[in-house]
């Protein structure tokens, strides 16, 4: 027993001095020589959980709770890394289970607040993340947190003041100066959000690779080589690449690195001289820029209102390629997407499910066309007797293809992904359904977007309130659109 007490000492030692692979493998020898330990089981699921492996944690957990069921600090770690995994109603009842049994745990409380904003309830979180204060007054972790809930609320200056408490409290916690930084640019105070904004460099999901060559500061480039690159998502690199031109204006050749899906379009945006896909060789430069920190680098202090649209163009050859299949279709042709990308933390409440589409398909004179691909196609089938769809989707070998197929539609209608981005940037009518809690680039407000001139935006009144948005969007259908052209004509 002497030898477990101390793998449990070396290993809590090592976690509480952040030498987390170490203390994992202490932990794995020790749960070897002692399997019947819920300790080192629970302290392996910590250093796992904390190196972003929430899926091992998990199992960890289990084995420590199948040991000790009333262990309440490993079914509380156990219900964030459920949360982490996207098992939320499984996290909610395991923190539900942890707070029934004692009410007054923060830890417990600040879990089951990010598993309410999970599941697009910030009101709940918010009287979660509170009383967890209120239990514990200087835990940055709830304080953070809360003002999240807040700006998920539309408070954003309750959330700015939340933000500025917690960093009071961690001044360099680079997760509390993004989320500082997101709040003011959904408030349109960019003099101080974008420059904020490069906080979230230092965020290890945000963190960019090491290259040759030096950080750009915007200064005349002078033939130099500049490499731009994507440091986000599919939707942030089409958004921000409109920059190329400005880089290019400087005097140099740029190059731009970005995923596969995206290299055959980029490479139709002006002043690009060379599209690299991810994992392929890097010419030879000299200065370079994550994309995001253009607007800082080139010192911005606005978005560009009506900025110039399209900046990317699908091949010719394609379009026409879907031009004959979609100018049959009769009546009004719209795209349709209905799910992002699963993985995104926040696609529960972005993402809706193709039956909210009922009040759409239900106007006549409509031709529904599936630019679905991937995860959430599954849906069409079941519901093919109510939601009839051309299901284009498949077909697309990247986003040129679904590009070049949205030039023969009369409007896109999609949630707030990459294919929003897609649409904007080639020009393309769209009509956007956002969560309550929309993502900063779309304000807090407005039904247009000055990013893209042909977005309109519809938004939830209330959290979870899809319905609303559809059965507003199918009257607007009937209003601007079927009522006033006949149903057999095409553009």
């Amino acid at each position: 027993m002497d030898l477990l007490r101390e793998a449990v000492r070396l290993a809590t030692q090592l976690l509480e001095s952040r030498q987390f692979v170490l203390a994992e493998s202490v932990c794995r020898r020790g749960v070897t020589e002692y399997p019947r330990s819920p300790e080192l089981w629970f302290l392996l699921g910590a250093a796992q959980q904390i190196q972003g492996r929430p899926s091992d944690a998990i199992t960890a957990y289990e084995s420590s709770l199948a040991l000790a069921p009333a262990y309440l600090e490993a079914r509380n770690n156990l219900g964030a890394a459920l949360c982490a995994v996207g098992r939320v109603d499984e996290a909610a009842a395991a923190l539900e289970g942890v707070l029934g049994l004692r009410p007054d745990y923060p830890d417990g409380l600040n879990n089951l607040g990010n598993v309410r904003q999970r599941q697009g309830r910030p009101g709940e979180a918010t009287a979660c993340y509170q009383r967890a204060i209120e239990l514990r007054p200087g835990f940055v972790d709830a304080i953070h947190n809360l003002g999240n809930a807040e700006r998920s609320l539309g408070r954003l200056a309750d959330a700015v003041a939340t933000y500025e408490r917690a960093l009071a409290l961690a001044p360099d916690d680079p997760r509390i100066r993004l989320a500082r930084a997101l709040a003011w640019l959904q408030m349109g105070d960019f003099t101080r959000g974008w420059p904020e904004y490069e906080w979230r460099l230092k965020c290890p999901e945000h963190a960019i690779p090491a290259l040759p060559g030096l950080l750009w500061d915007g200064s005349l480039l002078e033939g130099r080589t500049i490499l731009l690159y994507a440091d986000s998502g599919l939707g942030d690199g089409i958004q921000f690449l409109r920059y190329a031109k400005q880089a290019a204006g400087r005097g140099g050749r740029v190059i731009l690195a970005c995923r596969q899906p995206l290299v055959r379009l980029a490479a139709s945006a002006p002043g690009l001289d060379t599209v690299v896909g991810e994992g392929e060789n890097l010419p030879a430069l000299d200065v370079h820029a994550p994309l995001m920190s253009m607007p800082r680098i080139l010192g911005e202090t606005q978005i560009p209102e009506r900025a110039c649209v399209p900046y990317l163009h699908p091949d010719r050859e394609a379009v026409l390629r879907h031009r004959a299949r979609l100018l049959a279709l009769p009546g009004l042709r719209v795209g349709v997407v209905w799910q992002g990308n699963p993985a995104f933390v926040r696609d529960t409440q972005r993402s809706f499910r193709l039956e909210q589409l009922e009040p759409i398909a239900r106007i006549p004179n409509i031709s529904l066309v599936s630019l679905q691909k991937g995860a959430g196609s599954e849906q069409a089938s079941p519901l093919r007797d109510r939601i009839k769809l051309l299901e284009l989707g498949p077909e697309f070998a990247d986003l040129a293809d679904t590009a070049a197929a949205m030039q023969s539609l009369d409007l896109v209608i999609a949630p707030d992904t990459a294919i929003v981005h897609l649409a904007g940037a080639t020009g393309v009518r769209t009509w956007v359904a956002l969560a309550h809690a929309a993502d900063w680039r779309w304000q807090s407000d407005r039904e247009d977007s000055p990013w893209y001139p042909t977005l309109r935006l519809f938004r939830q009144t209330g959290p979870g309130d899809w319905a609303g948005v559809f059965e507003r969007m199918a009257a607007t259908l009937r209003q601007e659109f079927t009522e006033a052209r006949p149903a057999t004509s095409a553009p």
